[in-house]
């Protein structure tokens, strides 16, 4: 499939500009910033396990709508056809689109997301992504935290009154799902949040890691060791949701692997 299809199915539009979601104007860090800004969401070392597989092929794409907008000669291809080189494409398409992200953005630690943390919550950014996650929503809380930034259940207060406002003063339709959302969906929200946090503070205590300047690098670098036995699961989850058999022996390799990986180590 060539890039645009790619895109047209992943991002349901061939506008580049769209998918990263800035003006065909945008200077070359405001694409770099966008595409940091989405891939974050997509990257395959952020997301659940059930969400890999299409979130590495959306990972894939945005790297590949981020080689075309940030090198000038293609970008002013793609502005004059709106079209690209698959030919060129299909060369670059199955590059580790990990390692080139990692050429292009600093490594980041908790410290990072701390102070960014800071920064957008109560900026101009945040209310226009907010804007945007309820418009496409229509309202749903539910979609909105899963879209918004650090949107978490201390802050759905302040969120929904930033929303209240918009709908004030005629910025947004008032949708019933959240004007009078009903209790039992909002605390069943609360409630996965907080399995999720717990979850999330469990695998970094397996994994020994700390509140440290590097515990988040560390963190992703142990997922990143052992993403072929995770994957192995995921596709166990798979045969027995579908009802196929899985295949004899995998347990008995997995453990032979994992036996050969401990003695090298070692």
């Amino acid at each position: 499939m060539s890039l645009l299809d790619l895109c047209e199915q992943y991002f349901n539009t061939t506008n580049l500009y769209e998918i990263l979601q800035i003006d065909e104007k945008a200077s070359d860090k405001e694409v770099k910033k966008a595409y940091h800004k989405l891939s974050l969401k997509v990257h395959p070392d952020r997301v659940k396990e059930e969400e890999k597989l299409e979130a590495t092929e959306k990972f894939k794409v945005l790297g590949g709508v981020h080689a075309i907008l940030s090198d000038k000669e293609k970008r002013e291809l793609y502005d004059t056809t709106k079209s690209v080189d698959d030919g060129e494409y299909n060369i670059i398409k199955d590059r580790d689109w990990t390692v080139y992200w990692r050429l292009l953005f600093k490594k980041i630690t908790e410290e990072d997301i701390k102070a960014y943390e800071k920064e957008y919550i109560g900026s101009d950014e945040e209310k226009k992504d907010l804007k945007n996650a309820y418009l496409a929503g229509k309202g749903d809380m539910d979609y909105i935290v899963d879209q918004v930034q650090f949107a978490r259940s201390e802050h759905e207060a302040r969120l929904k009154a930033i929303l209240s406002e918009m709908i004030e003063q005629g910025e947004i339709p008032a949708y019933k799902i959240f004007t009078h959302e009903p209790v039992k969906k909002r605390q069943r929200r609360h409630a996965k949040e907080n399995r999720e946090a717990k979850e999330a503070e469990e695998f970094k205590k397996e994994l020994g890691l700390g509140s440290g300047e590097n515990s988040l690098e560390l963190m992703i670098k142990q997922k990143q060791e052992s993403r072929a036995n995770q994957m192995n699961s995921f596709l166990d989850n798979l045969a027995a949701k579908y009802g196929e058999s899985k295949p004899k022996g995998r347990k008995r390799k997995a453990k032979e692997t994992k036996e050969t990986t401990m003695k090298k180590r070692k």
